[in-house]
């Protein structure tokens, strides 16, 4: 079993930035903070990354996390918009590793392959099993939020469970695999 630990999962983004912290412990995993970072109003890209860079101190400070879970970009036709993503994604990492926390880097289709078992998941799919895993009752913002949750999550199975690249093709496949993750009411 994993020691206690607090993980920050980040969802990057320049416009919506989501962070999702959670609590390893001795009960399982349990949410600290579940949130957005909205950036939408302002139209310098420079003072976006600025203000990325405040939140990241921010919630760095606030709850010391031992390590940050990240969504890596996944490629897209737009060159522009990876660069701008690629450069979210930076200042974030900066953040932590300027506080000493390590940084870790997932796939989106990893993560959402370790939080339902389905690679190609939808956003609601993933915030519905995250919400049934962790029983939060704030609702999120957004889905950059539950994104950045299944971030820390994904993380923190990866240290208990590592989680195959092929996963099972069905629910019933992913279940009898996956016991332990199966909330039951």
């Amino acid at each position: 079993m994993l020691k206690e630990s607090i993980i920050l999962g980040i969802d990057p983004g320049t416009n919506i930035m989501g962070y999702g912290v959670i609590h390893i412990g001795p009960q399982g995993i349990e949410t600290l903070a579940l949130g957005i970072v909205n950036m939408q109003k302002i139209k310098d890209p420079y003072r976006k990354m600025s203000h990325i860079l405040e939140h990241m101190f921010d919630l760095l400070d606030t709850y010391k996390p031992d390590v940050m879970a990240i969504e890596s970009p996944f490629y897209s036709k737009n060159v522009q918009s990876m660069l701008k993503l690629g450069r979210a994604q930076g200042v974030a990492m900066a953040a932590a590793l300027s506080r000493n926390v390590p940084v870790c880097e997932y796939a989106p289709r990893k993560i959402k392959l370790a939080i339902t078992g389905k690679g190609a998941a939808s956003k609601e799919q993933v915030a519905a099993m995250l919400k049934g895993m962790l029983h939060f009752s704030q609702e999120p913002a957004s889905w950059d939020a539950t994104d950045a949750l299944a971030v820390a999550v994904c993380h923190a199975n990866q240290l208990q469970i590592p989680v195959p690249l092929q996963g099972p093709k069905t629910w019933k496949g992913f279940i009898s695999k996956n016991p332990q993750r199966v909330v039951r009411k």
